[in-house]
């Protein structure tokens, strides 16, 4: 190999050896920008509904305060009064600290679940949740905030000939209405107070 061609070689493998640190610094900083992002809440709870008290309500409403959220309906047979059940017994678990925790629950059927229909349901649980509901329009954009799925279930066997099908989730925002964490329909009452303990 001559010279010439030994110095073309070095000058080559110098550039490569560039180009790589410039790649690593960038790569680096990408990385960094993604930690920094995936930090972030994914979504934040947005909604102006009525509650069961009738008084319009939004998440503004609960800043400062953690907020356990979950979506169903009153005629629901099972899901939805099992979780509230298990919301009822976190919320007596966390003791003094239950003033930092607000319980919502918000209906995804508001044909039927009006604010006295609320009314009637949520207090059964001796919880302080409150109950949510809007028109039909409101509903349906509260669920893309979240986001949720909720459908209309033909069954004529059902009080008024239909059922919801929803999301079964229960979930947590921060006190800044970001989304902290979500439990899956089952998970048992002491597992969902022992994470919440330790966040606040």
């Amino acid at each position: 190999m001559s010279l010439t061609s030994a110095q073309k070689f070095l000058w080559v493998l110098a550039g490569v050896a560039a180009l790589a640190f410039v790649w690593l610094l960038l790569w680096s900083d990408y990385r960094a920008d993604r930690a920094r992002t995936d930090a972030e809440p994914p979504f934040f709870a947005e909604f102006e509904l009525t509650d069961h008290q009738g008084m319009v309500r939004t998440e503004e409403d609960f800043a400062g305060r953690w907020m356990l959220v979950f979506f169903g309906f009153t005629n629901c047979p099972d899901v939805c009064p099992t979780t509230l059940s298990e919301v009822a017994a976190v919320m007596d678990g966390l003791g003094d600290d239950a003033a930092k925790v607000q319980p919502i629950f918000i209906t995804i059927d508001p044909e039927r679940d009006t604010p006295a229909a609320l009314a009637e349901y949520v207090p059964l649980f001796d919880a302080g949740i409150i109950g949510l509901t809007g028109t039909p329009e409101q509903i349906a954009a509260t669920s893309e905030t979240f986001p949720i799925f909720f459908e209309r279930v033909e069954e004529a066997a059902v009080p008024d000939g239909y059922t919801m099908g929803h999301t079964s989730h229960l979930f947590l925002f921060d006190p800044d209405a970001g989304f902290a964490d979500s439990w899956p329909y089952g998970t048992p009452a002491e597992e969902i107070l022992a994470d919440l303990e330790e966040r606040i």
